[in-house]
């Protein structure tokens, strides 16, 4: 029996228990660094399998580190375990981390053969501040040979490209007064929010296709007879390179700044969570998991195959400046529904969301496989443009 063959065998004897971690999941979603039923219940999940667990871990109360192996090159599986504030599992992480559990699980009896350590690393907020980029400055990936996860999506693609992002928020402050008897002698911070999303709105013209701004206003007063003192905005600011989001957030910031000077108001801006980088997908772990991935019936599109333009952005990023990563996105049939809507998470307990937690593990092992018994380790390194 091959290395490959024990791990189809490995994970047939759990792919049910998975699928009822998906579904618990989806029942009891738990939004950014509050997600501590679920962590716990993965935990349990890991322990029970003898897995070495770390709980909690590198300093965060939600993140855990499940490990395996003695000796060797260390493959880090990434458990995106966050949901999102009203509608769930809608960006799939129930998938995500059942199948990063099920690749550890189907790898587990072949480590010390193939020589190498397997950590499933569960990782909180991935949607708000950026939890990655707390386990990265925390140290979880130092030393690391390689890592790899697995997203639900709307097309089968190895290595899609992903916008670097800054989230930030905007607050203007101003002068009340009564709006009618003297209006003159306030200062309105809702005429400097509105004015400064014209200006942003103005701006779009002169931007890439692959530069996306978007923002919306948080707070713009309380009464209509009283002129707003106080007036706040959230935004993201996203673009090809992080170089070009730097550029980029400096144009937005402008026109924040423009808007305070026209009309009086003073302007705090506040960087919210961490920038997320733009992608850099390993060529080489990307070729096998496609390789891999048509093997068991799921052929992989790539990523210049797509649309630059149409795409979001994941903190996974920061880990490919430091690991050579990959992060494939798997179709579960959720069309016309799209991540971050209720119809997509329904659609993560469907028979073709399931299909993706089985096919997602499989080839994540069978990655980490190829890269031991061809031993090429030192094939893989992180290139950055």
């Amino acid at each position: 029996m091959t290395a490959k063959d024990t791990a189809r065998e490995t994970f047939s004897q759990v792919e049910s228990e998975l699928r009822e971690l998906s579904q618990w999941m989806y029942d009891h979603p738990e939004i950014a660094y509050e997600e501590r039923e679920t962590s716990a219940k993965l935990v349990e999940y890991l322990s029970d399998k003898g897995f070495d667990v770390e709980y909690p871990a590198y300093g965060l109360e939600t993140a855990f580190a499940a490990r395996v192996g003695s000796t060797g090159p260390e493959v880090v599986i990434c458990a995106e375990i966050d949901a999102l504030p009203e509608v769930g599992h809608a960006c799939g992480h129930n998938i995500s981390a059942t199948a990063a559990i099920g690749a550890g699980i189907a790898l587990a009896p072949l480590v010390e053969d193939l020589g190498i350590r397997v950590t499933v690393l569960g990782k909180p907020d991935e949607e708000a501040y950026g939890g990655k980029v707390d386990l990265i400055n925390a140290g979880a990936v130092a030393d690391v040979a390689e890592a790899m996860m697995v997203h639900p999506a709307n097309d089968d693609v190895v290595d899609k490209n992903f916008l670097a992002v800054t989230q930030f928020d905007v607050e203007f402050h101003g002068k009340e007064s009564h709006a009618a008897f003297k209006p003159q002698v306030g200062i309105n911070a809702l005429d400097a929010a509105v004015q400064a999303y014209v200006n942003v709105s103005t701006l779009r013209q002169a931007i890439y296709p692959t530069d996306k701004i978007h923002g919306v206003i948080t707070h713009g007063g309380d009464v209509p007879n009283v002129i707003p003192a106080f007036a706040s905005m959230s935004w993201y600011v996203r673009a090809f390179t992080k170089e070009r989001r730097e550029e980029l957030y400096a144009k937005v910031v402008a026109c924040f700044e423009g808007a305070a000077l026209a009309t009086g108001c003073s302007l705090e801006v506040k960087v919210r969570g961490h920038a997320y980088t733009d992608m850099l997908p390993n060529p080489v772990m990307s070729d096998l998991y496609a390789e891999n991935s048509a093997a068991i019936g799921r052929p992989m599109r790539r990523g210049h195959e797509f649309d630059l333009a149409a795409t979001g952005s994941t903190d996974m990023a920061n880990v490919s400046y430091e690991v050579p990563t990959i992060h494939p996105m798997l179709d579960i049939d959720a069309a016309p529904a799209v991540n971050h809507q209720k119809d997509f998470a329904a659609h993560t307990l469907t028979p073709a969301g399931q299909a993706a937690i089985t096919d997602g593990a499989l080839a994540m092992a069978m990655t980490a496989i190829d890269l031991a018994e061809g031993d090429r380790w030192d094939e893989l390194e992180v290139v950055v443009p």
